[in-house]
């Protein structure tokens, strides 16, 4: 099984299209979608072609391969326009590894689930890799909005490993399993 992981599109009409093409050009088997789809909230400005609606119906043309996890701009009515349900968390083994899906408000590098691995989450919209006590932390970055630096960016897994790029196709880094 193949992932391919975005986050944080609050909305953008605009960059929802460049993940769905990249999601398309890929040959992933899920798209992995880590919470704040539709709104950017109030510590964000709008972002690029900001319509919500028209993220919603493009997300659910393809809700059979959407995993959807709930970030903390989410809210029930987004997941009322949804066709595909909403977690807070999801669990997958790709390669041996333990994964965990998560947006990142609860769960992340400075609070790690139990029995994991490898976390990935978004909600900091920043690309970072770290390792603490035997799990390796994935932070992407937000696919309209990034900060510090960091370009819209989308994560690919399998069980060979994972590599992080931008929407421009630059690799940030990547990892394989041994």
């Amino acid at each position: 099984m193949k992932y391919f992981i975005a986050t944080d599109i609050h909305g953008s009409y605009f960059f929802a299209k460049k993940v769905v093409e990249e999601f398309e050009k890929s040959g992933a088997d899920k798209l992995v979608l880590l919470g704040d789809l539709y709104y950017h909230g109030p510590r964000n400005p709008l972002p690029e072609e900001h319509a919500p609606m028209k993220v919603a119906e493009l997300f659910n043309s393809l809700s059979d391969k959407i995993i959807a996890i709930k970030g903390n701009c989410d809210a029930e009515i987004d997941e009322m326009i949804s066709t595909f349900p909403f977690s807070p968390a999801v669990h997958v083994n790709v390669g041996g590894e333990r994964v965990t899906f998560t947006h990142g408000h609860y769960f992340n590098k400075d609070v790690l689930p139990i029995g994991c691995d490898l976390l990935v989450y978004g909600h900091f919209h920043v690309n970072e890799l770290t390792e603490r006590d035997g799990t390796t932390c994935v932070c992407v970055a937000s696919a309209s909005l990034p900060k510090n630096g960091c370009k819209p960016s989308y994560m690919l897994l399998d069980e060979n490993g994972f590599v992080v790029r931008t929407l421009d196709g630059d690799v940030v880094f990547e990892k394989s399993f041994s």
